[in-house]
């Protein structure tokens, strides 16, 4: 990855489970609020409706347990961009020493006409923005 994108993550009390650490399931919560943040970065916008795409894919490894006082960074960058498609990669680490990683995901977001019901191809607009971090 030569570009990438990073934003901190906040660990909430509802996160955590009767283990005393983060669930499993919260992880791609993370996910989520790390793609919610890059693409308001690309769109400078919170309307949800400019993002034309759908999540087709998403998998994590975890790698370590995350606990309440956990500060962490999620780094995303995009792993490949095809015709109506695209891959990113994550890594959730911690924020003061990146060497540590609590997990590592990928995800596949396929470009959609909502209201035509079906996959478009990535726009020329969207891909310049995706090769940013690339």
């Amino acid at each position: 990855m030569l570009n990438s994108f990073k934003t901190p993550i906040h660990v909430r009390f509802r996160d955590i489970d009767g283990m005393g650490h983060v669930n499993n399931a919260v992880f791609f919560t993370y996910f989520a609020e790390g793609r919610l943040a890059l693409f308001q970065k690309f769109s400078m916008d919170s309307d949800f409706s400019t993002f034309s795409f759908i999540l087709a894919h998403i998998s994590c490894d975890y790698l370590r347990p995350i606990t309440l006082d956990t500060q962490l960074s999620l780094e995303i960058w995009v792993k490949e961009i095809g015709i109506k498609s695209f891959g990113l990669g994550y890594k959730l680490a911690d924020l003061s020493d990146a060497s540590i990683t609590y997990a590592t995901g990928e995800s596949v977001q396929v470009c959609f006409d909502y209201g035509d019901n079906k996959p478009i191809a990535v726009s020329a607009a969207l891909k310049r923005k995706l090769i940013e971090f690339q």
